[in-house]
């Protein structure tokens, strides 16, 4: 290559990173983008295109390195070069004026910076010559864990300051913003998982992921609050460190430096009367001296410094009258009642609804319609109903009880038998559309590419389908009109639709969506009875004499088949030509009676379309070792699996032993 050829793609590889650095910065830190989404993704093709010709010359400030993708098997431990010290609690303005007190005694005249207290995970960030070489969780605040893969995919944190101090360290919050927790509980329930309690819990779990490409999809974020150590540069205020690193493209926390402490207590209401306006989670106020120096001559005790306190906000509560009580049903099924209350204001904010959970928690606290109650903001966040004032109940009152029906499309409601949840049954319910459309066409189900979250909530908007059976009567012109979907993809959607008419009803029966009919399930329901229409007949003895189907999977069976609905949907699928029927697979069982457990990366398969090859031969694919494990398949980067297979003397085979048993 010609030296002037080098220099060219160089130069380029920097501007590109340079422009996409400030406008990122812009973006995550400021706020104020200047630039559409569009500009800013091409230039970012382009500067991975130019990385993949040219890998040598990948930079640590490379937007394109926040992406995750290195893999752990565990956090390594980090001494604090300066300890992350916790804050002594205070929990009334008069504890902060003796706080106050104690401040003026041994110093006399002094300035404090008060601060919100965000709730996330405490975390200190290390840089050398301006470059960000670790990161690590708070732990006991002298010892805490390595997570600066993770932390590199938070794009709030800078890779490369713009002065080139030789060492610096700063601590920070990591939060997950109320907008990012809605979005991920939203899609956690369209796929059937857990959801996560509060932000906080969120961002502590991902933060704490050994895969660092799944912290980079929670789309955490960061205040910085402290300035720990700084070499090369000389401050007397904690105002003034903090404006420095604004400076080098901190994203700081938001401040006010006050003179008395009766200005702190003024500072610490008026924050909390602003507090929804704050993206993340705040569970108090900070009060710090503002001088070092005067830092430096209080000191600290064992457990915190002397110059600093967190004022904790009590829940507030206040009384309102219960107006109404209305069902919710949720993406799941799930019933969930909510309070309609006279408007009440309540932690900044005016509150007219309460949430009620489930029956249980309104027969426990025997709450009706009429009542007068005590709210409060459970965790800060969610409205919830305290007491009852039973000396203001109505005469004529009665008990509360949630509908047997499902209010949103009338099918029967049925109650989780290990669980409090009630739940509609009905298979074409409108209120679960999305959720029941994106488990069928998932990859274990029917398998249909190309439909997406995204793509699934147009259809919706655009009343092109309601039902699953409504995806075998979309019409290619329907969808290539769609946003981001265009002739091409259109095409490929619809090929993937009419492929998915050949599946085995195995997949068909995980489809549907039967309450605990799991893909094995399907796969051993489809062996059983070969058609539809024979399992459409079953009976509840049958179904308990079927190795696998226990008596209250199979009540869930009986009561979907009766299901209206649910009849309904198979008659539009069999119009659409959708396979019912189970087609018999000639594989051989040389793994009958085997127990095979897959850790590692993979590099042939995944370990999914291996669990499915061992299955398919009579094997059975394990998550857990244990001496009942016949062989370990052990990837790249295998972890605690491979070390216990080694521990209980389990064969440990390499992929390409695997690959040839199969």
């Amino acid at each position: 290559m010609k030296t002037g050829e080098k220099m060219d793609y160089l130069k380029e590889m920097k501007q590109l990173r340079d422009t996409l650095n400030e406008h990122g910065y812009r973006y995550y830190v400021l706020d104020n983008p200047t630039i559409s989404d569009y500009e800013y993704d091409h230039m970012l093709r382009r500067l991975e295109d130019l990385e993949k010709e040219h890998p040598d010359e990948i930079t640590p400030d490379s937007p394109t390195q926040r992406v995750g993708g290195r893999v752990l098997t565990q956090f390594e431990s980090v001494v604090h070069e300066v300890p992350l010290e916790s804050l002594q609690d205070v929990f009334s303005p008069e504890e902060v004026s003796d706080f106050g007190t104690r401040m003026t005694e041994a110093l006399g005249g002094t300035t404090y910076s008060v601060e919100p207290k965000v709730d996330g995970l405490s975390v200190a960030l290390e840089y050398r010559n301006g470059t960000f070489v670790r990161g690590a969780t708070r732990g006991d605040g002298r010892v805490g864990e390595d997570v600066t893969e993770n932390l590199r995919t938070i794009k709030s944190i800078p890779m490369v300051l713009p002065e080139k101090l030789p060492h610096l360290i700063v601590r920070g919050e990591v939060y997950m913003s109320h907008k990012v927790f809605d979005e991920l509980n939203t899609m956690r329930e369209l796929k059937g998982e857990s959801l996560f309690a509060n932000p906080r819990n969120a961002a502590a779990g991902s933060l704490r992921q050994l895969d660092s490409k799944v912290a980079a999809q929670r789309r955490l974020d960061i205040q910085i609050f402290n300035l720990q150590f700084c070499e090369g540069r000389e401050f007397e205020t904690h105002s003034e460190t903090l404006d420095y690193l604004k400076t080098q493209n901190f994203k700081v926390i938001p401040y006010r430096v006050v003179h008395t402490i009766a200005q702190c207590n003024e500072e610490i209401l008026d924050l909390n009367e602003k507090r929804d306006s704050f993206p993340f989670d705040m569970d108090g106020a900070v009060v710090k001296l503002n001088n070092l120096t005067d830092r430096e001559t209080l000191g600290s005790t064992a457990k915190s410094p002397r110059w600093a306190i967190a004022y904790k906000y009590p829940p507030e509560q206040k009384p309102s009258k219960v107006v109404d009580i209305v069902v919710q049903v949720g993406r799941t099924g799930v019933l969930t009642p909510k309070a309609v209350v006279e408007p009440v204001h309540l932690a900044g904010t005016t509150v007219t609804n309460a949430t009620l959970h489930n029956q249980d928690y309104i027969t426990e606290k025997d709450i009706r319609i009429g009542d007068t109650v005590l709210v409060q903001k459970a965790g800060e966040i969610i409205p919830e109903i305290v007491s009852v004032d039973l000396s203001k109940r109505p005469t004529d009152s009665i008990p509360y009880h949630l509908p047997e029906q499902c209010p949103v499309c009338g099918a029967p409601v049925s109650r989780d038998i290990d669980g409090a949840a009630v739940r509609c049954t009905g298979a074409e319910c409108p209120a679960q559309l999305i959720r029941n459309i994106m488990h069928f066409v998932s990859r274990d189900a029917m398998d249909i590419d190309g439909v997406g979250p995204a793509v699934l909530q147009q259809m919706i908007d655009k009343a092109l389908i309601a039902s699953p059976a409504d995806l075998y009567y979309l019409e290619e012109g329907a969808i290539s009109g769609l946003d981001r979907m265009g002739k091409k993809s259109a095409q490929n959607t619809m090929k993937a639709i009419e492929k998915s008419k050949k599946n085995d009803l195995s997949r068909l029966l995980y489809a549907l969506g039967i309450r605990q009919v799991g893909a094995k399930a399907g796969k051993v329901l489809a062996a059983h009875f070969k058609t539809f229409d024979a399992f459409a007949n079953t009976t509840l003895d049958e179904l308990t004499e079927i190795q696998d189907i226990g008596p209250i999977t199979a009540q869930f069976i009986l009561e979907w088949l009766a299901s209206s609905q649910s009849q309904h949907l198979i008659q539009r699928l069999k119009d659409a030509g959708v396979n019912m029927e189970y087609l018999e697979k000639h594989v051989n069982n040389h793994f009958e009676g085997m127990t095979f457990v897959l850790t590692g990366s993979l590099t042939k398969f995944t370990r999914q379309e291996a669990a499915k090859l061992v299955e398919e031969r009579g094997g059975k694919a394990a998550s857990t070792v244990s001496k009942k494990t016949t062989y370990v398949v052990a990837g790249e980067n295998a972890g605690s699996k491979l070390a216990k297979a080694q521990e209980l003397d389990i064969p440990i085979l390499t992929e390409d032993e695997f690959f040839s048993m199969l």
